[in-house]
């Protein structure tokens, strides 16, 4: 083994023989990187829910096109409705039915993407800083 991966090994495994003052020194060292660490596991956690909200948003902009689009084929087929009574209106007012239904199908699944993002907080991290100060006061973790 080499002299880093010992010295390592060392500051890993306490012996609980050591001053005080030691362990203050060894606790000093490593917090940085503990900091660092639950800095990277918060910023991954937002960087997913950001994801899942902008997933939710984006199925809630094709809900509001589709509703749109359905409304302009409805006006589009009454028009035809009241100027021909033929065929060709019941063929719009279907396109139209269509068009509403996708669209209630993407806005149901936009509001579950965006339920299941929030709240937009980095959970996980926060229980491990928890967890490291109770750790670090000599507090029982749960």
């Amino acid at each position: 083994m080499s002299n880093q991966t010992d010295t390592s090994t060392r500051r890993a495994a306490p012996t609980g023989d050591e001053p005080v003052g030691a362990l203050v020194h060894r606790l000093s060292e490593q917090l940085p990187e503990l900091v660092r660490s639950e800095l990277r596991l918060a910023q991954a956690e937002l960087t997913e829910k950001g994801k899942r909200a902008g997933l939710g948003v984006g199925l809630f902009s094709v809900a509001g096109l589709l509703a749109f689009l359905a409304l302009g084929t409805t006006v589009a087929g009454a028009v035809l409705a009241l100027d021909l009574v033929l065929p060709a209106w019941s063929a719009a007012l279907l396109v139209a039915a269509v068009l509403l239904v996708a669209a209630g199908i993407a806005a149901l699944v936009g509001k579950k993407e965006v339920t299941e993002a929030t709240p937009p907080v980095p959970e996980h991290a926060i229980a491990g800083v928890r967890q490291d100060v109770a750790t670090v006061k000599g507090g029982h973790t749960s």
